[in-house]
């Protein structure tokens, strides 16, 4: 999507979700109501709605499908943060944290037992998951033109920064492409899923993995902070960046996991994001005295996109996550944590989010 110039600029209309309306150039928390729990407490799910003065596009950008993945809360703070409302063409709505019941008990799950993320579009009169999964279709993607997904691996599991989009769909992959995650898996939506439902609404989604359940990653958030914002500048929503640096991509159109050949302590030997070669030795598992040991064997030549962390496996785990690419194709992990490790802790500024020549 081009940026408006001139006289082509259009005034931003009031936006509506849930019971409040947004003015041009307004920011505001939305609390969007959802089922009490059984001791009548009231819940909301926080929707923060940055409304620009002139027309564009209306991005949401979701954490938290999965109660403990919490990463993504922090990469919606941060960018939360970057945008000015006076200067922001269109619309973000940014919701951190969108399973409230799962997030309150550190649990990937609703109190149901249900997985929220296979549970779209719910139902308005269906079970607790799918009145959720209903809410968030009505309120939320209803409501809006393009959409970013942030999840995280699952306990005792990271993942590598990476992207997991249906790349046949144009829209989505430019989406993709403007993101600039190191690492892209061509992904077919699943039923149930909240890509597999805005698709179907015509709202193009963007999936972004990052980090391990219930913990934080510094270079994984800043990432994810600098992918969603160089989304917003492909749409038009902020000025575009006058760095020309782009990290580079690796696309993959298949993955496998290659699973523990025996039971034991597990010992790891390469790191996430590394490039790996058939018949590499990645792994070892042995017996706690280290008397016997099983070589763990790289099925074929890949980058480990997804590893288990907990060194205690039986036979079958699931230890790492491997992605095919092109045998031309080179991988460098090293250097985008290089890229984006911080010196300290301090929250990177944006010299670019100035004000937008109209």
């Amino acid at each position: 999507m081009s940026v408006p110039h001139g006289n082509a600029v259009k005034a931003a209309m009031q936006f509506k979700i849930g019971d409040a309306v947004i003015a041009p150039g307004e920011s505001r928390t939305v609390e969007i109501p959802v089922a009490p729990t059984y001791a009548h407490d009231d819940l909301a799910m926080s929707a923060h709605v940055i409304h620009g003065p002139h027309a564009g596009p209306a991005l949401f950008v979701c954490a938290a499908i999965h109660g403990d993945e919490i990463n993504g809360i922090e990469i919606i703070r941060r960018v939360i943060k970057r945008v000015d409302a006076k200067k922001l063409r269109g619309t973000l709505v940014a919701i951190p944290i969108v399973n409230v019941y799962g997030v309150i008990s550190h649990s990937r799950y609703l109190p149901d037992g249900r997985d929220l993320n296979r549970s779209f579009p719910g139902s308005a009169s269906g079970s607790l998951t799918g009145r959720v999964a209903h809410t968030f279709m009505q309120e939320i993607v209803s409501n809006c033109t393009h959409g970013i997904d942030l999840h995280t691996g699952g306990r005792h599991r990271s993942n590598f920064p990476q992207i997991r989009a249906e790349l046949s769909d144009p829209a989505v992959r430019a989406m993709t492409e403007a993101f600039g995650a190191p690492l892209v898996i061509d992904s077919a939506v699943r039923d149930g899923s909240l890509r597999h439902c805005a698709t179907e609404l015509g709202v193009p989604v963007i999936l972004y993995e990052s980090c391990e359940a219930l913990r934080f990653d510094e270079v994984y958030i800043r990432a994810g902070v600098k992918g969603v914002v160089n989304v917003m500048r492909h749409l038009g929503m902020m000025r575009k960046s006058r760095s020309n640096a782009r990290t580079k991509t690796i696309f993959s159109r298949r993955t496998q996991w290659l699973r523990a050949p025996a039971s034991g302590i597990h010992r790891i030997l390469v790191p996430l994001g590394a490039q790996v070669s058939e018949g590499q030795v990645i792994g070892l598992i042995a017996d706690p005295l280290g008397i016997d040991e099983t070589e763990v064997i790289a099925p074929a030549a890949g980058v480990i996109i997804g590893r288990s962390n907990l060194p205690l496996v039986y036979a079958g785990d699931a230890l790492f996550h491997i992605a095919g690419i092109l045998d031309e194709d080179t991988f460098e992990a090293e250097s985008f944590h290089e890229e984006l490790m911080p010196s300290d802790y301090q929250e990177e500024q944006d010299p670019s989010n100035a004000p937008i020549a109209i």
